[in-house]
């Protein structure tokens, strides 16, 4: 992922819209769960000691002599090597990638959605030596499972998170505005819908195939009752062909939007694409 600018040093705080950094720009980013996390973490764990134990029997094989100060010295060595130079080699050079993250679909990123460096990987590596392998990863599930954005030690110190890019294609459900609420489509205003508000009811349509008749019914009074102040007039529906026609009335009103700023840019590009009065043409 290509580096995006550097907010470091501006706030960043998360909501139920995702990651808002400090210019007030939310993006749109999946934090990984805990339990994905420390799948990928076991996968790591796992290759870091069969690197370890390859080490090993490599010096064993190559009949290396050494008296017990200096095993020590190349045993402590190799430890970190493998625990910390390693990750945070592979973490740098893949912007935040590691054979266990690739195999989940995860990537490690700064908290303002730009890809980490060097600083970043080492500082989790680090912290890692502690969270990881001296805790057993008992303190790394601990601070997982208490932070809302399932951050380890090392991302908090780091200003890192783990997000998930292997989402599933979205399948498209479009449908209509129902045919006994035509007639108020062509009055109704529903400009006023908020965003998060309007997401939750395309999700509701996304799913709705999955729930139950009853919870079918409760799940769309409760949000019909949350459109309703945003809509006028209120038509006389039932709740599902009411958010129905919302959404699909909202849908039909942004893509005429879109085109009539489509055709608006295409009358424009000759001007835009023209050369000033006067410049010679080369």
């Amino acid at each position: 992922m290509a580096d995006a600018p550097h907010a470091s040093s501006r706030p960043v705080h998360h909501d139920d819209d995702g990651i808002v950094i400090g210019e007030a720009v939310a993006l749109e980013l999946r934090p990984a769960s805990a339990l994905i996390r420390g799948g990928g973490t076991i996968i790591d764990v796992l290759v870091s000691v069969v690197l370890l134990v390859g080490m090993l029997l490599i010096a064993a094989g190559a009949g290396l002599t050494v008296d017990d100060a200096a095993f020590r010295a190349i045993a402590i060595g190799g430890v970190v090597v493998i625990i910390v130079v390693v990750p945070t080699a592979v973490e740098t050079a893949s912007h935040g990638r590691s054979l266990g993250k690739l195999a989940l679909g995860l990537r490690v990123v700064r908290d303002d959605g730009g890809s980490i460096g060097f600083r970043h990987a080492f500082v989790r590596a680090l912290a890692g030596v502690l969270e990881i392998y001296l805790t057993f990863g008992g303190l790394a599930v601990l601070v997982g499972f208490l932070n809302p954005s399932s951050k380890r030690l090392g991302d908090l110190l780091a200003g890192t998170h783990a997000q998930v890019e292997r989402v599933p294609k979205a399948v498209s459900n479009p449908f209509g505005v129902p045919p006994e609420l035509e007639a108020w489509a062509g009055i109704a205003d529903v400009a006023r819908l908020p965003d998060p508000l309007a997401r939750r009811v395309a999700a509701y349509f996304e799913h709705v195939a999955q729930l139950s008749p009853a919870s079918r019914q409760r799940l769309a009074a409760s949000l019909a009752g949350e459109v309703a102040p945003f809509v006028s007039p209120v038509p006389d529906a039932a709740p599902e062909p009411f958010l129905a026609g919302v959404v699909a009335l909202r849908r039909a009103r942004d893509a005429r939007a879109l085109e009539l700023e489509r055709s608006r840019l295409a009358t424009l590009e000759p001007v835009l694409r023209a050369t000033p009065v006067g410049f010679p043409e080369r």
